[in-house]
């Protein structure tokens, strides 16, 4: 029997076993920004109303890989006219091992966008400031909520192939 009262030895878990995720790469695959009534919409007044819309794919790219495609657009309207239009496709290149195939597309289509959202979300920032605009700060976003949205619409484009 040891000092602390336990007698034999605990083994430490087979780390190739465990599921794993790993971010091998990030980047912008697609970016625009739109400021079609400048300079006129540069003007200061009442803030524009702003929709944001979010889509997430991803595919299998090789043995253990998956691309995961974080997808942020923005349009920002002032009465009936546009004050600018933003779209960003970020994506990351992700290392995944021994996650269960059912576990596969959840892994893909909630983690992997939650790892490269801080990161979408700065090129959005940067964007619209560059643009002439206050930087549009996104809130964060509920990729799980996101997640059994797509599920419940049938949506199949955000499927890991």
């Amino acid at each position: 029997m040891s000092e602390n009262g336990f007698t034999g030895t605990a083994e430490a878990p087979d780390q190739n076993a465990l599921p794993q995720l790993g971010l091998l790469a990030q980047y912008v695959r697609d970016l625009s920004f739109e400021n079609p009534n400048a300079p006129a919409s540069l003007s200061p007044g009442r803030p524009p109303q702003i929709e944001v819309g979010v889509d997430v794919r991803a595919q299998n790219v090789g043995e253990d890989r998956y691309e995961v495609e974080l997808r942020i657009g923005a349009t920002a309207k002032h009465e009936d006219k546009i004050t600018f239009v933003t779209e960003v496709v970020y994506a990351g290149l992700f290392s995944i091992r021994n996650v269960p195939q059912e576990s596969l597309q959840a892994v893909c289509l909630i983690e992997g966008p939650r790892l490269l959202f801080p990161f979408a979300r700065r090129v959005i920032a940067d964007v619209t400031r560059d643009g002439g605009f206050p930087p549009l700060l996104l809130d964060p976003i509920d990729f799980v909520a996101l997640f059994r949205q797509m599920q419940a619409q049938g949506q199949p484009q955000g499927q890991p192939s």
